[in-house]
């Protein structure tokens, strides 16, 4: 943002916009000025949200209270796929979360929070999604998608631990830190050991969002 300086910010309903003094630039609410890397703002919303989290790990760790981070995603595909053998792989997310918490947990701010654990298999068992696969294929044999509603036998051990098993989900034993959901959570789940919760989705209903904010 370097050389903005805004002059005017309008946020009478239907008429929102941001003018700067430096470049007679006018943006309307929704518009974009500029190339945008979404999967790097992807990526930027995963970084913090983890920091976040660890941070709230330093002092709430010790006082025997479990960090639980939660996010919504747009697709599910984004954070698991399937190969053409059914074998699960990870999405794009799931990576971006991988990478960038292998990351944070090098930084010695975080030092005592991973003694003696391999930081590469913690960065895998940390983190999981909550939804499932229909058994049927598409017409090119893809696996077709679906909201996981917790009333399937594909979504026992998803849905007992996170939500039947709440003792065991807040147990420090359970190494679930970070739960991943498409909409399964968005209403009906609360869990009051949710610190942050980060939209990787475009929620444009507010009762939606009201709902996703309200899951912790």
């Amino acid at each position: 943002y370097e050389g903005f300086i805004i002059d005017e910010i309008n946020c009478e309903k239907g008429k929102e916009y941001i003018t700067f003094t430096t470049n007679d630039i006018l943006i309307e609410k929704g518009e974009a000025y500029g190339d945008i890397d979404h999967d790097e703002l992807k990526r930027v919303q995963i970084r913090k949200t983890i920091e976040e989290h660890l941070n709230k790990e330093l002092k709430l760790t010790s006082k025997g209270i479990k960090v639980l981070s939660l996010f919504f995603i747009d697709k599910v595909a984004n954070y698991r796929d399937y190969d053409k053998e059914g074998n699960p792989i990870k999405g794009k997310y799931a990576i971006m979360f991988e990478e960038e918490y292998r990351k944070l947990m090098r930084k010695d701010k975080y030092t005592t929070l991973f003694m003696d654990v391999d930081i590469d298999t913690i960065a895998e068992e940390v983190h999981d999604g909550y939804f499932a696969t229909d058994k049927k294929k598409d017409s090119k044999g893809n696996n077709i998608y679906k909201e996981t509603k917790g009333n399937t036998q594909a979504d026992d051990d998803a849905y007992s631990l996170i939500m039947k098993d709440k003792e065991r989900l807040l147990s420090f034993d359970t190494k679930l830190r970070f739960i991943f959901s498409h909409s399964a959570l968005r209403e009906g789940w609360d869990n009051p050991n949710v610190f942050q919760i980060c939209t990787l989705n475009e929620t444009k209903s507010e009762i939606k969002k009201r709902q996703e904010i309200g899951r912790g």
